[in-house]
């Protein structure tokens, strides 16, 4: 079986030296980064988005949001052009859900199956191959693609319909964010009253406030640390498809809006390609205080 794996940023690519190291043959391709690496580990450079899908069984893309996915997919010289009955297109991207059915149809019309399949866990975990993999779509494209899934995530979940995949990305991202701002809203408070971050994150860490997301984030703040493992600029890109896809369902999400003027504030500041961890800088400005070891 041979991939085709189009999108090589900082998570695609870690996630296609992932499927070479399981021993698949790939066929890469990303309109703005090069790929000399993948091919010198052995996957087959292709010079479009339609070659590398006319080459391959399955075709995964991890691009940065919707109007990418659908330019990559839909577009002049797309995958669309190059896919064929039978085979299957795996959007692991986190769009807007509109789109993935919007996609979902185009594919359908020439017999090729989609998946909408974004992940959760940042680049370290696409790195270690331990993402949380959430999936759309029916379910013998599902175990088809499954394995292959598996080389890069440690959770690989179909969780209905093409679309509940991203929706269920958006519910994860709106987690995410808030947790995030509770972390910073704490332990600035701690921080400004003269007590050590270091300790009160040893003391709460193990009890009903702790979480993965303090744990993940709370190390990098203490160091001062906001090198990206998940830019704000995508948080930001996020949240603005769960505030519309949310207020075509008529779901109000006041505290999911609150945290995206924070986002905003983060960029007005220049800081989107910092960590979503830097939610944090934006209450050390306000309380004047760095949180820090």
């Amino acid at each position: 079986m041979t991939i085709g794996f189009i999108g090589l940023g900082i998570m695609g690519r870690p996630m296609s030296k992932n499927l070479i190291k399981a021993g698949y043959k790939l066929a890469v391709y990303d309109k703005f980064a090069k790929f000399d690496d993948l091919v010198a580990l052995g996957a087959e450079g292709a010079s479009s988005n339609k070659e590398a899908a006319s080459k391959s069984d399955v075709v995964i893309t991890m691009l940065p949001n919707s109007p990418h996915v659908k330019e990559a997919i839909l577009g002049p010289g797309g995958v669309i052009e190059g896919i064929g009955p039978g085979k299957i297109v795996v959007d692991m991207s986190s769009i807007a859900p509109a789109a993935s059915r919007e996609v979902e149809e185009a594919l359908k019309a020439k017999g090729a199956a989609f998946l909408d399949a974004p992940v959760s866990g940042g680049e370290p975990k696409a790195v270690d191959g331990t993402l949380a993999i959430m999936v759309g779509g029916d379910q013998k494209s599902f175990d088809t693609v499954k394995p292959i899934l598996e080389k890069m995530g440690s959770s690989v979940t179909l969780v209905g319909d093409i679309g509940s995949g991203n929706i269920t990305k958006l519910a994860n991202q709106i987690v995410v964010a808030l947790n995030i701002a509770a972390v910073s809203e704490a332990f600035v408070l701690a921080a400004k009253a003269g007590v050590d971050p270091v300790k009160v994150f040893d003391a709460i860490k193990g009890g009903l406030a702790g979480s993965t997301v303090m744990n993940a984030k709370i190390p990098m703040i203490l160091d001062g640390n906001f090198k990206p493992g998940f830019r704000v600029e995508l948080h930001i890109k996020d949240l603005q498809n769960a505030l519309d896809t949310a207020h075509k369902l008529g779901v109000p999400v006041p505290l999911t809006a609150a945290v995206m003027e924070t986002l905003q504030a983060l960029k007005v500041d220049g800081m989107v390609a910092s960590d979503h961890s830097a939610i944090i800088r934006y209450y050390e400005k306000l309380a004047q205080i760095e949180v820090r070891k």
